[in-house]
């Protein structure tokens, strides 16, 4: 099983910020080990600008992003997911779809910045905090040694991960 990719859904309500952006950093630092998607409950029908520029700007590959449905996922043809991550709190409460293959869900809540107003700086500060919370969290997910656990065991992980660092500033304690 070392060699085993795993399939990982993020889910937002928007899919156009939270969910995008663990997408991308899943992307990036599970390759190999980890395919990464993102979807929302009621799609925006585009990814938020700062949240394009923020991963354009730490070097992500944003060519394939974009908002899309969870129906999408739920259908044949499409990978069956091991892991789906909520993001967003309004997700993690409504009736989600059932998922083939009954992967491993937890909820991985952060704040939305797509909700600050305020200065350019402020809005920037938010998607940045956001980020590194995200960031960290998948940071411990691609850490774990799944071919060393069993299913009970990376359940509890992974509900573990998203209570870590609940809010960006106790992540950088």
């Amino acid at each position: 099983m070392a060699d085993q990719v795993y399939n990982v859904l993020f889910l937002c309500t928007g899919n156009s910020a939270r969910s995008i952006m663990a997408e991308a950093i899943l992307a990036k630092a599970g390759k190999g080990r980890f395919a990464a998607w993102s979807a929302g409950s009621r799609p925006a029908g585009a990814i938020n600008p700062h949240a394009l520029e923020l991963l354009k700007t730490l070097g992500h590959d944003t060519g394939k992003l974009r908002s899309k449905s969870w129906d999408e996922f739920g259908v044949a043809g499409t990978p069956e997911m091991d892991f789906v991550f909520t993001v967003c709190d309004d997700v993690a409460g409504e009736a989600c779809p059932v998922w083939p293959g009954h992967p491993t869900t937890a909820h991985w809540g952060a704040p939305d910045p797509a909700k600050v107003t305020g200065t350019q700086a402020e809005i920037a500060a938010a998607f940045d905090e956001t980020y590194r919370l995200l960031a960290a969290r998948i940071a411990l997910l691609v850490s774990l040694p799944m071919d060393k656990l069993d299913h009970a065991a990376i359940h509890r992980h992974v509900h573990d991960i998203g209570r870590s660092g609940t809010s960006p500033a106790s992540s950088a304690a």
